[in-house]
């Protein structure tokens, strides 16, 4: 009797599975098939680009500009000189002299930059984001280098040139090319000088990692502490599926195999498109931090990690907000670390367009009397105000102390997003106070309107909050963590 009952299950399962083998073939053809084709800037593959297998030859800063030169002039011939006419469009980074092309720019910020005052007090190495490139540390960097700190935007491999650039790059590049700059940097300040680590997104996450080898025994510099803005610390565990390779990106006609997203290249400092290769990399680097955090946590507190202040804005489609705290802050040993926290807009007019709550990490977080970190809120000052206040609570502590700002919310922004932090209002490509007249595209200062499913570019470019009305705040936040002096460290 058993065995009857059992054959029919499999019977029916026998009898679907060929279907859903098909099904699934066919929307994987439709996708192939589906958006636009790849273009050159999707193809080409950079040879003069960084890797981990070169860090034996490229051993300091100096070294890897001269092959991020290399790279540049490689660029133009493998890429900007192959562009079709039909494709010299006004708003194709790829188009020479078109309003998205960063070589309108004074400084092209694709590219690591440096800023060496004199007689520096010490050093920031800045780390980008994913699809990102040193453009979004320009701003802190230029205002660190203005308190006396010596500070290098490093282009992480992979970025800052053509997209095709995702398909390629792996975290080891990634990892070789911090390892690189912050021995660099180690070697420039001598031993007394500190040198602090400052990332952005996937910047933060590999300033994370980074750390992480020096507690497990690395011969590397320690940094003095890090200042993470959006950490990548954790993201959807559907990330995994990207980590899935076909192999048919290889097959000639199979290119767009290797794309999760094709999308028109309208900004100079930020690929539009996305691989299935750069979602992968990021959750290794993303889930091996986590793992190698509860590790050296074991049942207790992770002791002897640097300083750490994260800025997050408390609702953040990129990466999961709260995994800041589960997987890292929530871990470490009581030694000044501090989350700041930005709120969404809870004016009672703006509430109304909400989904209910928003922002729940907020209220959690406050009501958390073990955290062993200090907790600061951005929010307002109440709901018939659009000014803001700081709520801050000391490490394992619910008591909060408030403290007016003298700012407030645009009156147009209900949200920050994670895009947002790093950039101030005035920022000459995605401020929504940049002066207007510049002769290249500000994505900021973008009025559209028309209909639905008519424009190229994504519906967030229009939407997504692209700088930081509390941009000063966090300057001056930046600056009082790096003055402050560093824990003494418990064996």
């Amino acid at each position: 009797m058993v065995r009857p009952l059992f054959r029919l299950p499999v019977s029916i399962l026998a009898s679907v599975l060929p279907g859903l083998a098909v099904l699934a073939a066919g929307a994987y053809a439709w996708f192939l098939r589906s958006g636009p084709e790849p273009r050159v800037w999707h193809a080409a593959h950079l040879e003069q680009e960084f890797t981990a297998a070169k860090a034996d030859e490229v051993r300091t800063l100096a070294d890897y500009r001269a092959l991020e030169d290399r790279l540049f002039a490689e660029l133009g011939t493998d890429v900007l000189d192959r562009v079709g006419p039909e494709e010299r469009t006004l708003f194709n980074r790829f188009s020479t002299g078109s309003r998205s092309d960063p070589a309108t720019w004074p400084t092209n910020w694709n590219r690591t930059f440096e800023f060496r005052p004199t007689g520096p007090v010490g050093a920031a190495l800045l780390l980008h984001g994913l699809t990102d490139s040193p453009y979004s540390m320009r701003s802190i960097g230029e205002h660190l280098a203005s308190t006396g700190l010596e500070v290098v935007g490093l282009r992480l491999p992979g970025h800052g040139t053509a997209p095709s650039g995702l398909v390629h790059f792996e975290v080891e590049d990634m990892q070789a090319a911090v390892r690189l700059a912050m021995r660099d940097l180690r070697q420039r300040m001598g031993p007394d000088r500190p040198v602090y680590l400052v990332g952005y997104s996937n910047g933060a996450a590999l300033a994370v990692d980074y750390t992480l080898d020096v507690l497990e025994g690395a011969d590397l510099p320690r940094p003095e502490g890090l200042v993470l803005l959006s950490p990548a610390i954790g993201i959807s565990p559907l990330a995994v599926v990207a980590r899935l390779k076909t192999g048919l990106s290889s097959v000639p006609g199979f290119e767009r195999a290797a794309w999760q997203e094709i999308v028109p290249e309208f900004d100079p400092y930020k690929y539009s498109s996305f691989s299935f290769n750069a979602a992968g990399q990021t959750q290794r680097l993303t889930s091996s931090v986590a793992k190698r955090v509860q590790r050296l946590a074991g049942d207790g507190q992770l002791h002897g990690f640097p300083p750490v202040l994260a800025f997050l804005s408390t609702v953040d489609s990129t990466v999961r907000a709260e995994a800041v705290v589960h997987v890292l802050l929530e871990h470490l040993a009581p030694e000044r670390h501090e989350l700041v926290l930005f709120d969404v807009n809870r004016l009672d007019a703006a509430k109304a367009l909400l989904v209910a709550d928003p922002g729940p990490l907020t209220a959690r977080l406050l009501a958390m009397p073990t955290r062993t970190f200090a907790l600061t809120v951005i929010t307002n000052e109440d709901a018939q105000t659009e000014q803001v206040r700081e709520l801050a609570a000391a490490a394992g502590s619910a008591a909060q102390a408030s403290r007016p700002l003298g700012l407030a919310w645009p009156r147009t922004v209900f949200s920050l997003a994670h895009v947002a932090l790093p950039f101030p209002p005035d920022d000459p490509l995605y401020g929504y106070e940049a002066p207007a007249g510049a002769n290249h595209v500000q994505l900021g200062r973008v009025s559209v309107h028309g209909e639905n499913g008519v424009l190229a570019i994504p519906d967030w470019v229009l939407t997504r909050q692209r700088s930081n009305p509390f941009h000063a705040y966090l300057l001056s936040r930046i600056d009082g963590f790096i003055s402050a002096p560093a824990p003494e460290l418990v064996p």
